[in-house]
């Protein structure tokens, strides 16, 4: 690798404020605003809007859609097979 061009990889902390998580990790990403870690460290923090902590299908409180059932009620409503000319 080259020396210089390469942008620096540290300890970043990833703060998801929806679900009140945050994790230290090791990214590139910059911040001007910091935390200071369980560690008595003080690390850059980034926050983002879902985690795997908020996130729908990581909770297990998706929606399954009844595609079927749509299928059926559209046909119903607009005819099936009926042809437009």
């Amino acid at each position: 690798m080259k020396p210089g061009i390469h942008p620096e990889y540290r300890p970043v902390v990833f703060r998801d404020r929806a679900a009140d998580y945050a994790f230290l990790t090791r990214s590139t990403a910059t911040s001007d605003k910091t935390v200071e870690w369980e560690d008595g460290n003080t690390y850059p923090v980034i926050d983002v809007e879902i985690s795997s902590a908020s996130h729908p299908f990581y909770t297990g409180t998706q929606r399954v859609l009844d595609t079927a059932g749509r299928v059926e009620r559209f046909a119903r409503r607009y005819g099936r097979g009926r042809r437009q000319g």
